[in-house]
């Protein structure tokens, strides 16, 4: 499963090269591991405690146990427990990110980020890549990095015409997401999970990690801003919207955008309140403005149907084949998770690295090659919360543990949510990204971590706090 792991992983990073989309390896890499899983589960599973107490929870767990045959017990546990399981998992993301594409999707068709393109005047490259890193840094911990990314890049798109200089921007927006993500609760699905299982806190985490990833965001900028001189050229025609600008008012072009981006903002505070997936929140704030979009083109009869950019219509402009992407490479790496490999993994690093600085770190790097949610659920999975120490609630290795995730993915373009999608809008190539960014992204990582261990191991206990 490793080797064809890397074989699968090789042909998505050269799919340019190969001249086969990623999406269609990610599908066929999928269903190899899931099948050679399948045939080879028996050995792996029947020393499994989490296959064993699975036969004590009722419904499916004393169906599988009635069956006479250990093979027949380990095919249903993979088909109708492991895979549905996964497969949910990956569907709230799927369904997430279907939805937010779609808003974003109407908001341009009605030209509504023109509201705040309109307010970005400058066309100097240094300060604009200032103010739209800064912008989504903070942004993103507000909705969270996948949606900022959204949101930005089709901002670039009304900004930026030159396809390089577009490339450079979105992908050092990609490092400003991860990194704004990384010290909110709510900014990436990593610190969710850690902030919904208790191990840490909106208070802990916020002042913990603001600086470590403001400097995984500056320290890049930094060196990037060293090469940028001149203005950006502008496209001619800066929209991509439809014929339908003409169809309605400016009044309701911003009713749109607010409607639209409260539709994300409100997301977070939906699933604080009813413990829902994130998926349900943007549905229903998709809902919504399906149902304003309707009614509004309803009032205009006299406007012809061509030139109505409904949400049937905006639907065929979102990209499918990045959807397709998601779903074959984290049922992929859900597969390795199903056969105990990312745990072993894990585990090898405990054992053999120790330190628990080292071992955050080797973590994040490792987020930039394989997802790194099923990378936080084996440490999770590792280590119970205590009651003080390294691992209690806010405590280093789990605080620690949040930045490295988050901005490990970085370092390549397919090593996070943010990164997937930039690859996916604007066909940034894996070996560009590699060339050009995957180096500043270390270095602001490093640098984040760097000032995290020290913030620790120096300034706290210096000045007692």
């Amino acid at each position: 499963m490793i080797a064809v792991f890397i074989l699968g992983y090789s042909s998505i990073a050269l799919e340019h090269s190969l001249k086969v989309n990623k999406a269609a390896t990610a599908l066929i890499l999928c269903a190899l591991l899931w099948t050679i899983y399948v045939i080879n589960a028996e050995p792996i599973l029947s020393a499994s405690p989490a296959f064993i107490e699975h036969f004590n929870l009722g419904s499916i767990g004393d169906a599988i146990a009635s069956l006479p045959d250990l093979h027949e017990k380990v095919i249903k546990y993979v088909t109708e427990v492991q895979i549905i399981e996964g497969l949910g998992d990956v569907a709230s993301t799927l369904f997430f990110l279907m939805g937010a594409m779609t808003i974003v999707e109407l908001i341009d068709a009605h030209r509504g980020f023109s509201i705040i393109t309109d307010k970005i005047t400058t066309r100097k490259k240094k300060e604009l890549l200032w103010m739209l890193s800064f912008i989504t840094f903070f942004m993103s911990a507000v909705l969270d990095n996948l949606t900022t990314t959204i949101v930005m890049v089709m901002l670039l798109r009304k900004i930026v015409a030159d396809k390089t200089e577009r490339w450079r921007f979105a992908c050092l927006i990609v490092i400003a997401a991860n990194a704004g993500g990384a010290f909110s609760p709510i900014g990436d699905v990593t610190t969710i999970m850690l902030w919904v299982k208790g191990n840490i806190t909106t208070a802990g985490v916020i002042p913990n990690l603001i600086i470590p990833s403001l400097l995984a965001m500056i320290i890049p900028l930094l060196v990037e801003s060293l090469s940028m001189k001149g203005d950006v050229s502008t496209p001619k025609n800066s929209s991509n919207a439809s014929n339908n600008v003409d169809v309605i008012t400016n009044r309701e072009r911003k009713t749109i955008f607010f409607m639209g981006i409260g539709a994300l903002v409100f997301v977070p505070i939906f699933k604080t309140i009813t413990h829902l997936p994130p998926f349900i929140g943007v549905l229903f704030g998709l809902g919504v403005l399906w149902v304003y979009t309707e009614m509004l083109y309803h009032k205009k009869k006299q406007v012809p149907e061509n030139a109505k950019a409904r949400i049937s219509v905006v639907l065929k402009k979102v990209d499918f084949t990045t959807i397709l992407f998601f779903l074959g490479i984290l049922m992929a790496v859900n597969a390795l998770q199903c056969a105990g490999i990312l745990r072993e993994l894990a585990e090898f690093l405990d054992h053999t690295v120790g330190n628990p600085y080292l071992i955050d770190i080797i973590i994040g790097v490792l987020s930039s090659i394989v997802d790194n949610v099923p990378l936080v659920a084996g440490c999770m999975g590792m280590y119970d919360i205590t009651d003080a120490g390294l691992f209690a609630t806010d405590g280093i290795f789990w605080m620690f543990l949040a930045y490295c995730a988050g901005v490990g993915g970085s370092i390549l373009i397919i090593g996070s949510a943010a990164g997937v999608v930039v690859m996916g809008l604007e066909k940034v190539d894996f070996g560009w990204y590699l060339k050009n960014i995957s180096l500043l992204a270390l270095i602001g990582y490093l640098s984040g971590a760097g000032f995290y261990i020290l913030q620790e191991e120096v300034l706290r206990p210096l000045f007692n706090l």
